[in-house]
């Protein structure tokens, strides 16, 4: 068993997970602005460390209802990734990319979730390509689930599989916006050994 604790690799990792949030965020709203063919504001990504179960609360709660994307992570490290966004920000982006034609009310047609899914795809593969770029290591991410649930149902899934580790997460919060605010939370769970393989490659360790 790897020496490591989540406590004491945080600082360092805290300032290396934003800078890969800085180039993650900035080439997904490249990525997003190519594919919506708008442009695409964004503020700084908010990078934070918090207790897992106050995740849901931070999102607006619990019962908030999120798309939420999880993919599977291997190569050089594994872990997992999860990507969340609010069901009405996700309907914006889906419409947006629809060109309007999207459905009415709140809910995902077929057609709109597998846009949903293209979306968190570019997204999700955006910071993937900058934490693989920062650290030269390889990086394959298992095809996205995704999910339409309350926050608390769809953070669960990574709860279980995190606790092993520890009960804080690094978090990363994007807030991007075209005429409507977008909040994209960003998890990034790689196993321990992968956090020394990420810490090491960028010499903070």
């Amino acid at each position: 068993m790897s020496e490591i604790s989540l406590e004491s690799v945080t600082q360092n990792y805290f300032d290396v997970l934003r800078e890969i949030g800085n180039i993650g965020a900035g080439n997904a709203m490249t990525a997003l602005s190519q594919m919506l063919q708008c442009k695409v504001d964004m503020q700084v990504p908010q990078v934070r460390l918090m207790e897992f179960q106050d995740v849901g609360a931070m999102m607006g709660g619990e019962e908030q209802l999120m798309i939420g994307v999880y993919l599977a992570i291997e190569g050089d490290i594994t872990g997992s990734i999860m990507f969340l966004v609010k069901q009405e920000s996700a309907k914006h982006l889906v419409n947006k990319l629809m060109m309007g034609m999207g459905s009415e009310g709140p809910d995902f047609n077929e057609m709109e979730l597998s846009a949903m899914k293209e979306v968190s795809n570019i997204i999700t593969g955006a910071y993937l390509n900058s934490l693989s770029m920062l650290t030269n290591l390889k990086i394959y991410p298992s095809p996205p689930e995704l999910t339409l649930d309350m926050a608390g149902a769809i953070l669960s899934v990574p709860a279980i599989e995190f606790g092993t580790i520890g009960d804080q997460i690094l978090l990363i919060q994007s807030r991007f916006f075209d005429e409507v605010e977008i909040d994209g939370y960003f998890i990034l769970i790689p196993d321990l050994e992968s956090y020394e393989k990420i810490l090491t490659s960028l010499g903070v360790m």
